[in-house]
């Protein structure tokens, strides 16, 4: 046998036995609270919200999807997709308003003639068909809480229904349905109903505050009095604000502070769409439409991270048919900057359908991870890359030395590792991912070894060397999305990372650069995430340590005597 050979079988030997290492995952401490940007539990550890949002506020305030399976059995699938946290929506009303309140879900079904849903969810719920509807809203918190999945319930509209628009009476303190009094009032009464349920961890203070009578004084006014209420009936709870101009805008709070008189509590909330910039995704260059979304973001809230605020995007989410272009865009775009920037976030949404919106019967959701009827995942590749996002790249209690990065690809949700020490470079799930330094000269270097990622010509893998000092080892991010790497590989010659039809890293010409509005650069798309979390190339089991043990020289001479 040669010495090559049997110098990539036994290391090969070595990677299989480190795969069998167990991962594990750092234990929940609730309640929750803030260390500068990061949420934390009691021992400090960094706790990321990977959430998604189940609907309870609409006209009939019961949980949807009752009527498709049984509440454990829709809490289950939650855990199983990954989901920590669930953002539970509720109306003011469901709180404030007793006769409402008491209306057993039976009742409130039958004067809407929702006669369906009521036996479907006899058969599926029982249990619940004929509680309040306070009751069965405490129901669904108790089944997720069994299920071990964190709560934060949202005060989503004042009057039970769909929002949201500006002259809907529900948009800000003032308006028809939202009496800044009695908003506090049913805060209080939802804090101090939750107190002492430990998988409740926060509470939302007001969804997507909009309208003509929006103004910041008024917000510093009412959202610091809420804020105040419901640390004092409740003081486990993180408490959430959101921003102005449908939860877009939180730029006031730049230069002036949230003031209330706790502290270690307050989190920051922000949404964004494919929508929110209309439909700019598809008019216009990927590209660019992402560098100056993503500029606007940062102005407007991304901002608060520096300052030492939590950030929190608390709906995002996408047509899951996958055939609007506006949105496929704009999640490859969001994808990047919320791993780039390790967010907690709740994803919009879990319904499939619902028992009652805006005048349909049994309307279907497309931005539901789950299908009509509740059973199966609406688009199990859609889920796959959401995974990525769904433990922190960093944080307290991750490694504060194992500092690296990791090549993410927003398109896969997957990051760039090697499955053999001379084998091709792929996408693989980012736990597995190698670690790389990224030095002021621009090379992409494995952590702990020799080897840099060096550019070929176009259509060529892209592939690892030892010689570092060339331009096709010079790695520069460009482009307005700053999500395109690349690197001159050959006299005048530039390329960019790809993937082909298999996953595997390639080099390919730049693509989609400015202008183009038809072309898509999702391929070429990635990004250089910081990271601590435990990496195939930082353990210590691995081969990169016995060649750095040993040295580049012994490597060289092993090379040369073969």
């Amino acid at each position: 046998m040669g010495r090559i050979t049997f110098f990539k079988i036994f290391f090969n030997f070595l990677i299989f036995v480190s795969s069998l290492m167990p991962h594990t995952k750092p234990v929940m401490g609730l309640p929750l609270s803030t260390n500068a940007r990061w949420i934390v539990n009691e021992e400090g550890q960094r706790v990321k919200l990977a959430c998604v949002n189940w609907v309870a506020h609409l006209e009939d305030m019961v949980a949807e999807g009752l009527s498709k399976q049984p509440v454990d059995i829709i809490s289950k699938k939650i855990v199983s997709m990954g989901f920590n946290c669930v953002r539970l929506t509720w109306p003011l009303y469901l709180a404030t308003n007793d006769s409402l309140a008491s209306l057993t879900v039976r009742q409130s079904l039958q004067s809407l003639g929702l006669l369906e849903s009521i036996a479907a969810i006899q058969a599926n719920n029982p249990s619940i068909i004929d509680l309040s509807l306070i009751k069965a809203y405490q129901a669904a918190v108790s089944s997720l809480g069994e299920n071990n999945v964190m709560v934060i319930l949202d005060n989503h509209i004042s009057k039970p229904g769909w929002c949201c628009s500006n002259f809907d009476g529900n948009g800000f303190f003032g308006d028809q349905y939202f009496n800044p009094d009695l908003w506090v009032t049913g805060l209080t009464r939802m804090a101090t109903m939750f107190n002492g349920v430990s998988n409740v961890v926060g509470m939302s203070l007001r969804n997507e505050l909009r309208g003509p009578k929006q103004n910041v004084n008024d917000w510093y006014r009412y959202m610091q009095k809420g804020a105040e209420a419901v640390h004092s009936a409740n003081p486990d709870v993180l408490v959430i604000l959101s921003g102005l101009s449908y939860d877009k805008d939180l730029s006031f709070v730049r230069n002036r502070p949230v003031n209330v008189t706790f502290t270690g509590k307050i989190v920051l909330e922000v949404h964004w769409y494919g929508f929110s910039d209309g439909s700019a995704w598809v008019t216009g260059n990927p590209n660019q439409v992402c560098g100056r979304v993503v500029n606007n973001l940062m102005s407007t809230s991304g901002f608060l991270l520096d300052q030492g605020w939590p950030l929190f995007v608390s709906e995002f989410g996408m047509d899951l048919r996958g055939t609007n272009v506006n949105d496929n865009r704009y999640m490859n775009c969001f994808l990047g900057v919320a791993a780039e920037l390790d967010l907690d976030w709740a994803l919009w949404t879990l319904v499939g359908s619902y028992n009652l919106r805006e005048g349909t019967i049994g309307l279907e959701e497309f931005y539901g991870i789950l299908n009509w009827n509740w059973c199966e995942t609406r688009n199990a590749s859609f889920l796959q890359i959401l995974s990525a996002l769904q433990s922190p790249f960093k944080g307290p209690g991750l490694s504060e030395t194992n500092i690296h990065k990791v090549i993410f690809q927003p398109l896969t949700g997957l990051c760039i590792l090697r499955t053999t020490l001379f084998g091709p470079l792929t996408l693989g799930p980012c736990r597995e991912s190698e670690a790389w330094s990224y030095t002021p000269q621009k090379t992409l270097s494995l952590k702990g070894t020799y080897f840099c990622l060096q550019a070929d010509e176009a259509g060529k893998p892209g592939k690892l060397g030892l010689i570092c000092t060339d331009t096709k080892s010079k790695w520069d991010m460009i482009s307005d999305s700053k999500m395109h790497l690349t690197s001159n590989a050959s006299e005048g010659t530039y390329v960019c990372l790809d993937i082909d039809s298999n996953n595997t890293i390639v080099t390919n010409t730049c693509k989609c650069l400015s202008r183009d509005n038809k072309c898509d650069p999702a391929s070429q798309w990635f990004k250089l995430i910081d990271s601590t979390r435990s990496s195939t190339s930082t353990k210590p089991s691995r081969y990169h340590s016995i060649l750095d043990f040993q040295g580049k020289d012994f490597l060289w001479k092993f090379l040369s005597s073969a």
